[in-house]
């Protein structure tokens, strides 16, 4: 472990708490059997950076990436820290822990496109579901329709106001041609394609299972418009959880290369759905 980059304890703000009825929500979450309302994984995903960033170089921002399973959740301001180690010159091991120790989430990062990234890799052994209910109308496979986004830069300006890392390029429009967008933004611009692929059957109580962000010729922008496409990889599901892993590309508009991509896990939460309720 001597060649592992340890980052600085970090406080990170829950900035869903107020999202009642879902799990960032304490009441929600707790009843559920939390401690308390959990932050989001995207979140966490943000204090990686700087370290991908000082450890890759500035290339990262053009084609790199990271991939990460969340393994535990934290609540609001619980002091977490993240952990890098070298596997070679383009790619590396990552997680973070909390103070006890516990592993919060790990997985991958890379300078360039990794085909055995953590997400890569837990995708192609997904196995096939048992009683799936909440997700019973998803069509493995299918392809969402072209969605149009663009994030304003008002939304990184509230990220900015409690984000643990503060870099220059989320403020600077000039590095880039745009501000860069922080993760927790970023990975909101490729949801706009789950209307299409993740059909939910009745109310429910959704978390972030596990993400993968991957440049391609980034970074992604504020103020910029893109293209959004998404399909369904896979369905499947734990004693606790319906889970569906999808994948989503941003592509630009004028030229139509793709920009970056994500994978995405989210888990269902069967104790909140009045299908598994009723049903036993």
């Amino acid at each position: 472990m001597s060649d592992v980059i340890t980052g600085a304890w970090r406080r990170p703000t829950n900035t869903s708490a107020h999202e009642k009825g879902g799990i960032h929500d304490d009441d929600t979450a707790q009843d559920l059997g939390f401690q308390g309302g959990t932050i989001a994984g995207s979140i966490h995903m943000e204090q990686f950076t700087p370290m991908l960033v000082e450890h890759f170089g500035n290339d990262w921002w053009q084609r790199g990436g990271m991939s990460l399973y969340f393994k535990s959740a934290t609540v609001d301001s619980e002091p977490v820290r993240c952990l890098l180690e070298p596997l070679g010159d383009d790619r590396a091991r990552i997680w973070m822990e909390d103070e006890a120790g516990t592993v919060i989430m790990e997985g991958s990062a890379s300078l360039g496109a990794d085909d055995g990234s953590e997400l890569q890799n837990r995708v192609a052994g997904v196995r096939p579901p048992g009683d799936i209910r909440m997700l019973a109308d998803v069509v493995i496979g299918q392809d969402s329709t072209d969605q149009r986004v663009t994030i304003p830069a008002d939304k990184v300006d509230e990220r900015l106001r409690v984000i643990t890392e503060d870099l220059t390029c989320y403020r600077d429009g000039d590095i880039f041609g745009g501000r860069v967008l922080p993760v927790a933004p970023f990975v909101h611009a490729f949801r706009v394609v789950e209307p299409d692929i993740a059909p939910v059957k009745g109310p429910y109580v959704g978390m972030f299972g596990a993400i993968e962000v991957q440049y391609i010729n980034g970074p992604v922008v504020a103020e910029q418009e893109y293209v959004a496409r998404g399909r369904a990889l896979a369905v499947s599901d734990s004693p606790k959880t319906e889970i569906l892993w999808y994948a989503a590309s941003l592509y630009d508009p004028v030229s139509g290369d793709e920009v970056a991509r994500m994978i995405k896990m989210d888990r269902l939460l069967k104790g909140a759905s009045p299908l598994w309720e009723a049903a036993g």
